[in-house]
């Protein structure tokens, strides 16, 4: 299997890996993640991986933990999953700015 295409299961193994090692009451972007393994233009592909997370593992992989670049949720068309995910965050301690509902990357990034 070539581990080079950012849609292998390789990758969201890779992805995976990278995501457990977000701190509670932190969070990343899509992009840093992507950058971390090598292929920063493979932010997307980040998504995909974590929207594709079987139910089993959810508990195991902190998904929520990882937003969008400009501080904010990204579950487009999906308002049960950005609440969510909002929800989770909010229980371990990360708060968004109510009126432009965007956090603050100063207070907590994980940018490693």
């Amino acid at each position: 299997m070539n581990t080079s295409n950012s849609k292998s299961p390789n990758f969201y193994e890779s992805v995976y890996h990278v995501v457990k090692k977000i701190p509670k009451g932190k969070v990343t972007t899509y992009g840093h993640i992507a950058l971390l393994l090598g292929n920063p233009r493979a932010a997307r592909a980040v998504g995909y991986a974590l929207n594709s997370l079987k139910k089993d593992r959810e508990s195991e992989i902190p998904w929520q933990r990882v937003i969008n670049r400009q501080g904010r949720i990204s579950f487009k068309g999906d308002s049960f999953r950005a609440d969510l995910q909002k929800k989770i965050l909010q229980s371990e301690g990360v708060f968004f700015d109510l009126e432009d509902d965007q956090l603050d990357f100063d207070k907590y990034g994980w940018f490693p």
